[in-house]
């Protein structure tokens, strides 16, 4: 079974899109538009922002566990998940799966690709309610659970593809809120700015959300350990264009997670 085993951590950010800047902030600002620029009005952001050479679909799930039961629920999952991602006819894999380290307590992440689209995930849904140890595993998860949400995610065509990773590693989720209006923007300054923090190869995944919370992006990132985090975000402030990117996102709050063995 091919999955990311590792540590992971969540940053959740609020991106505006902020008007009173300098004249130097203002023309770098309007420079970067022009890489992978596009126009917000010829299609959907989906077709505009997305990978066009194959049709995945990701599903983000949140579960927050009642604290006495995430031992057992870790195990759970691990008897049951593993099956799902190495059976051929559910067209799906279990990219990773992890629990919440700092942040918010408790809590349960798992990010599931479906290679097809929404096709893909109509059939996985459809086989998985009639497969009688998934039905059995639910009643038992949701007696674990004090909530749970989820999200729909299509992948930014700048980013790679998340692939399993030699470790040990940390990972980092840093999840923003977007203005409506403003996803193309953002598309194309990212694009830039992602060739920053390509170079120690941290850069795992960037997703954008389509159904559940909208005008939500995800960043998923890599690092050795919390040291080499460190390093690498500060070497970021040295190259061109860096403290634009963290100029124009505020309203920050983090959360770190540890993997699930699964």
């Amino acid at each position: 079974m091919s999955k990311i085993k590792v540590k992971m951590m969540s940053r959740h950010y609020c991106f505006c899109h902020l008007r009173t800047l300098s004249a130097s902030r203002e023309d770098s600002w309007f420079k970067s538009l022009f890489v992978r620029k596009v126009d917000p009005r010829k299609d959907a952001h989906s077709h505009l922002l997305a990978k066009k050479e194959h049709d995945s679909l990701y599903k983000i799930q949140y579960h927050n566990v009642k604290p006495e039961c995430l031992d057992d629920y870790n195990a759970l999952c691990e008897s049951v998940l593993p099956s799902i991602h190495a059976n051929e006819d559910y067209p799906c894999e279990l990219v990773g799966t992890w629990n919440t380290w700092y942040g918010e307590q408790d809590q349960a992440v798992h990010l599931w690709r479906y290679r097809g689209g929404y096709p893909a995930l109509t059939e996985v849904m459809n086989k998985l309610r009639q497969n009688k140890e998934f039905m059995a595993y639910r009643t038992e998860r949701g007696k674990m659970l004090l909530s749970r949400r989820n999200q729909l995610l299509l992948e930014f065509s700048f980013w790679d593809e998340p692939v399993p990773r030699s470790g040990p590693n940390i990972y980092e989720l840093r999840s923003y809120q977007l203005r409506p209006g403003t996803m193309i923007e953002w598309g194309n300054y990212w694009a830039r700015a992602i060739e920053i923090r390509q170079q120690n190869q941290e850069a795992v995944g960037g997703f954008f959300s389509q159904i559940g919370s909208l005008y939500m992006v995800h960043h998923l990132w890599a690092y050795k350990d919390l040291q080499s985090r460190e390093e690498i975000r500060n070497a970021a402030w040295h190259r061109d264009g860096w403290d634009e990117i963290v100029y124009y996102t505020v309203h920050l709050h983090s959360k770190w997670r540890i993997p699930k063995k699964v």
